[in-house]
């Protein structure tokens, strides 16, 4: 500091450090990201005096002795935050050539003050007076300590601007700290679509987009709504919404996610520049990136870019980024990054009502804010459909249905419960006859799975039956899935219908992550979004006959499975409305008669009194947080009501590699690529138990009426637990500790 030079960090002056987030504010502007001048003009005013308070002389004194070795903490006797400290540098007058030169003031002032979290800022004015005067004493300063300021700048704290000024400080910030680009550019997707309609014409010269991929590339400036039958190309109806933008996919399910992954980076990108076009983002994307990776990418960057949100297109869970519903410190980055974005929603209709109304919530703060979002899904009940339009605007236009006249499923409705004999009949007098007989069968419990499985591979010799839900070890479920997935295909090499035989039992695991097509299916009714999509199932492609009934839906279930019961989880209003739709069908149901029927029993009226709505109505506290409320890891939208064990069975099985990779995984010699390929390797072991199953166990071990394992070590700070349990080729059963009996739990 003798020199007149004043440091942001040991290495790096605060000049220096300014000119890194005035380079990654370019970077964003060139990109179209900051489109208001007015905007950008603010931003780059915060960003140049956003850390001139570290140029008091404590702080200069610490950064000092840093670059020598010295590490000393920060004393809050001696100092004030750096942030609350560069307010007092910026000065008013610089606003004189806006519209409203004291507006504009105070929202850079509040993204300057605010833009960490060290306390709350108001409160350190307050009460620091005299050590703020002492530490800025011999600067050019302005007065921010005056009560009229301070409730000037707490009002920003919900103001749009002063927001989107605060999220892109961040932005900046944080990429020119932590030394990574804050954005890549989308100048490609428009092209590599029109290269996958060119690739298309190779096959056949006529083809073209269909009707709905039409009407998104046609919208790519409007919120969107479309329902498409299974099969319709909504994958390329979304990338072609979402253009050379910035965007993000949303699925439900991380399988489906995975896939998606796959396929676009496969069959739209080419698997050219991945690293800077295509993020997953999900609680194991790191671990997923590793299974695919050849050798050539950065794994550990890679996963940052996606998490920085620099990357382009992001396939993501809900979890990912709506967390910012919440309002932490820092939430603004999010949902400015979101605001500049253009997100698609796939499948709505699959997330709980608690989980629904957290999105919602977010759709509207992100439109509010200047993003763009399409919703696409194979069937939209009308009162979800209610609640969009309630929070989000909508143009009567961008709002369609496509179904073609395709005919693919012929039901029987059965007015009992599902049952191994009639699966067994039918499927012995496809034997006989030499018909192809692929059946799928689809309850709503792993247990009812399971209690099938058991009865028809003990009656038909059990070559041909198998079962798949998610209560399986990972490696053994990845497995089953490759086998499903290819004893689902529609064609084989030869391009004709694939005429094999086989019984898959299996729960709403397949409703939306696996893409097969049965001949024959045999299920329960759970509600009618989900039969349909479990009709998406069998007769995917529309080419087999429909002559005799190929679906047959059971709708009688276990009484204690709808609420209003201990273990209710079926929503018992949607349950008996979806019981009376299912009285209009018995035979042929056509694509239109599916959105018909959805369309007339699920309306917000008919569902007023559902535990749905209640659920959805008890989130309404949601509305009304205000900033800085909570904390950033308080709450977790993944909702999680499960333990991640190893089954006892299986550990006792595969002790010694699991012991290796264990002390491999905590070898801190190693690098961290290698440390985490060795907990993959455990964690290909593991599987998820409801959480009260979980509790239910460790009661029964403190009681001495379940055994313990000493838990497996995952790294030095992390571990998971073994699990007594019973185990075998139908996956995880729950144990009776306490001679109560566990009621079915759905996926």
């Amino acid at each position: 500091m003798k020199d007149g030079t004043f440091w942001a960090k040991p290495d790096e002056t605060i000049e220096e450090h300014v000119e890194k987030l005035l380079i990654e504010l370019e970077r964003m502007k060139s990109y179209g990201y900051i489109q208001d001048d007015e905007l950008y003009r603010l931003v780059r005013i915060a960003c140049i005096h956003h850390d001139d308070g570290k140029a008091n002389p404590e702080m200069q004194n610490r950064l000092a002795k840093a670059k020598c070795g010295q590490h000393i903490l920060f004393n809050q006797d001696k100092e004030i935050p750096h942030n609350v400290l560069s307010g007092f540098f910026l000065n008013p007058d610089q606003f004189d050539g806006f519209e409203d030169p004291k507006l504009e003031y105070y929202r850079v002032l509040f993204a300057i003050l605010y833009h960490h979290d060290y306390g709350d800022p108001i409160e350190i004015l307050e009460e620091n007076k005299e050590l703020i005067s002492s530490l800025l004493a011999g600067f050019c300063i302005y007065d921010i300590n005056k009560r009229s300021t301070r409730k000037r700048i707490k009002k920003m704290i919900n103001d749009p601007a002063a927001i989107k000024i605060k999220g892109i400080l961040h932005l900046c910030d944080y990429s020119a700290s932590g030394g990574y680009v804050s954005e890549y550019p989308n100048d490609f997707l428009d092209t590599s679509m029109e290269n996958v309609r060119m690739l298309w014409r190779q096959h056949n010269p006529e083809a073209d987009w269909n009707e709905l991929q039409a009407f998104c590339g046609e919208r790519q400036d409007d919120n969107v709504i479309v329902v498409a039958q299974t099969g319709m190309g909504k994958t390329e109806a979304g990338f072609r919404w979402i253009g050379n933008h910035k965007g993000y996919f949303i699925l439900p399910l991380r399988t489906a996610i995975n896939a998606m992954y796959d396929r676009v980076k496969e069959t739209i990108l080419l698997n050219k520049d991945i690293d800077t076009r295509l993020a997953v983002l999900h609680s194991e994307s790191l671990e997923y990136y590793a299974k695919q990776s050849e050798g050539t990418i950065d794994l550990i960057e890679y996963e940052n870019r996606g998490k920085h949100l620099s990357i382009p297109l992001s396939i993501s869970t809900l979890d990912q980024l709506f967390d910012f519903v919440f309002k932490y410190q820092t939430y603004e980055l999010k949902l400015t990054t979101l605001s500049f974005s253009k997100i698609v929603i796939d499948e709505i209709q699959m997330y709980d009502p608690e989980l629904l109304r957290y999105l919602i919530t977010g759709l509207k703060q992100i439109v509010s804010m200047g993003g763009k979002v399409a919703v696409m899904t194979a069937t939209l009940p009308p009162f979800i459909k209610d609640f969009l339009m309630e929070n989000i605007p909508f143009k009567k236009e961008n709002i369609a249905t496509f179904v073609n006249d395709s005919i693919r499923h012929h039901l029987e409705i059965r007015d009992r419960k599902i049952n191994a004999e009639d699966i067994e009949e039918f499927y012995r007098r496809n034997c006989r006859s030499g018909e192809a007989g692929k059946i799928l069968v689809v309850c709503n419990t792993i247990r009812k799975a399971q209690e099938l499985y058991e009865e028809l591979k003990e009656n038909l010799g059990g070559q041909d039956v198998h079962i798949l839900h998610s209560r399986f070890i990972r490696r053994e479920r990845a497995v089953l899935e490759k086998e499903i997935l290819d004893f689902g295909k529609t064609f084989d090499e030869n391009r004709k219908i694939d005429r094999r035989s086989g019984i898959w039992i299996s729960t709403s695991l397949v409703e939306a992550s696996l893409d097969i097509d049965f001949d024959y299916l045999f299920t329960e009714l759970y509600e009618l979004s989900s039969l349909f999509q479990r009709l998406g199932r069998c007769n995917r492609k529309g080419v087999k006959s429909i002559a005799g009934p190929n679906c047959f839906v059971y709708t009688q279930i276990d009484a204690e499975h709808l609420t209003g019961t201990p273990h209710g989880f079926i929503d018992r209003t949607l349950f008996e409305l979806s019981r009376s739709a299912l009285n209009e069908v018995n035979g042929i149901l056509s694509e239109a008669q599916k959105i018909e029927l959805i369309n007339k029993y699920f309306t917000t009226e008919n569902v007023r009194g559902s535990e749905y709505l209640k659920k959805y109505g008890d989130v309404d506290w949601i509305e009304g947080i205000q900033p800085y409320q909570f904390e950033k890891n308080e709450f977790d939208l993944r909702n999680i009501l499960s333990e991640t064990v190893i089954p006892s069975p299986i550990y006792e099985r595969h002790r010694q590699e699991i012991e290796s990779a264990a002390e491999k995984a905590s070898d801190m010699t190693r690098n961290y690529i290698e440390r985490m390929k060795e907990k993959e390797k455990i964690m290909q072991y593991a599987l998820s138990v409801p959480y009260w199953y979980w509790t239910k166990y460790q009661s029964a071990v403190r009681q001495g009426k379940a055994c313990s394992f000493a838990p497996v070590k995952l790294s030095r700070r992390e571990q998971i637990p073994v699990m007594e349990c019973v185990y075998d080729e139908a996956g995880f059963h729950q144990m009776n500790f306490q001679d109560q009996t566990g009621m079915g739990i759905i996926l």
